[in-house]
């Protein structure tokens, strides 16, 4: 089944997007046609735009999304039309080396065709209105009205959910949340500092809390994304303004902080992170930089039996992960519409990354009819 439908199109880097009307290819037996509702903007989309991050172009970006799933091939067992979905942008084999070893984020398949940006099997499934194929950033492409994923990426949630909040569970808050939750090792009381608090951060805070920390430091550099950390329960510090080493400091007998969540992807939010956490403690690296570029760190910073993990998916499971994080916010365990900052309409996407770019929005949110 073929459909035309509207979706941003980039044909460059630092290009503006183009609406076009795009053509899906026919529907093969693993896969999931779904009507996306809701699409965040990522830091990620940024990246691609603004050239930090090079993919194969013409491309659909968007990767943290929500809607209704419209129809599926005929291995698809999990999901039927009209079922709400999250969507990830981490499926797997299942049977190399790495997903052996229960690390899905290295997939041999994954690794091998993300940089071809087009759907898990290597094939395109969107082409322009003259046959050209589109590229689709993280197997996704959910700047449009209708993306075509893996089954495996298109996990039923609670229909309860809106789909705004429910899109930022595909990216987000998964990566936050699942750092504190699956990835560190946050014991009962611990001291944890979380540096950056766009939505990654107010993510990993949050999910610090819910693993049970006793003192949740945020560190940023813009004062309403502090007030807004400090609505969420954590001691705020201004990264100019305060002396960050020496709060964590004082607060743990000068030992520093038992785990530390970096969300902001900067030189000196890196270089923090190992000078604030204690002998033996743990720092889980989330942000990120250009891949070609350089970090520098004080030798002394790296001793002392410290363990550092860079996490890019917070250790997700999407079947399992996406359902619990639903139920938290429904629960209200978990804070998500905070962290929209702003709801807009496709036509709106420029804009939008524009205000991401000047850090003045935490999530905007494209909604679609």
């Amino acid at each position: 089944m073929e459909r035309d439908y509207r979706a941003a199109v980039l044909a460059g880097a630092g290009q503006k997007h183009r609406i076009e009307t795009v053509r899906s290819a026919p529907l093969g037996a693993k896969d999931v046609l779904v009507r996306v509702r809701a699409a965040g903007l990522c830091h990620t989309d940024l990246e691609v735009i603004d050239g930090s991050l090079r993919v194969p172009m013409p491309v659909v970006l968007g990767h943290e999304a929500a809607g209704i799933v419209e129809a599926v091939g005929g291995e698809v067992e999990h999901v039927v039309p009209g079922d709400h979905v999250v969507l990830s942008w981490n499926p797997r084999c299942g049977h190399c080396f790495y997903c052996d070893r229960d690390l899905p984020i290295l997939c041999a398949q994954y690794l091998a065709n993300g940089p071809k940006a087009l759907q898990f099997d290597g094939r395109p499934r969107a082409f322009r209105a003259d046959g050209e194929q589109l590229h689709a950033l993280m197997f996704l492409g959910a700047f449009g009205e209708f993306c075509i994923v893996d089954g495996q990426q298109a996990v039923p949630i609670d229909r309860e959910m809106p789909f705004d909040r429910a899109c930022l569970l595909g990216c987000a808050v998964m990566t936050g949340v699942g750092a504190a939750r699956n990835i560190a090792h946050i014991e009962p009381g611990a001291c944890v500092l979380v540096i950056g608090c766009g939505a990654v951060g107010l993510a990993a805070l949050q999910g610090a809390r819910l693993a049970g920390a006793g003192t949740v430091f945020a560190v940023d550099l813009r004062d309403e994304k502090l007030s807004l950390a400090k609505s969420l329960g954590a001691v705020p510090l201004h990264g100019e303004r305060d002396d960050v080493l020496a709060a964590v400091r004082g607060a743990t007998d000068g030992r520093g902080a038992d785990v530390v969540l970096e969300s902001a992807g900067a030189p000196s939010a890196f270089r923090l992170t190992t000078e604030a956490v204690r002998p033996g403690g743990e720092v889980v690296w989330l942000g990120k930089l250009d891949v070609e570029r350089d970090v520098g760190f004080r030798w002394g910073s790296l001793m002392q039996e410290k363990r550092i993990r860079r996490s890019s998916y917070g250790g997700a499971e999407p079947a399992r992960d996406f359902p619990w994080l639903a139920r938290a916010y429904l629960d209200a365990q978990l804070a998500l519409d905070p962290l929209i900052s702003r709801r807009i309409t496709l036509d709106e996407l420029d804009d939008g990354f524009a205000a991401l770019r000047n850090g003045e929005t935490i999530r905007s949110v494209v909604m679609f009819p």
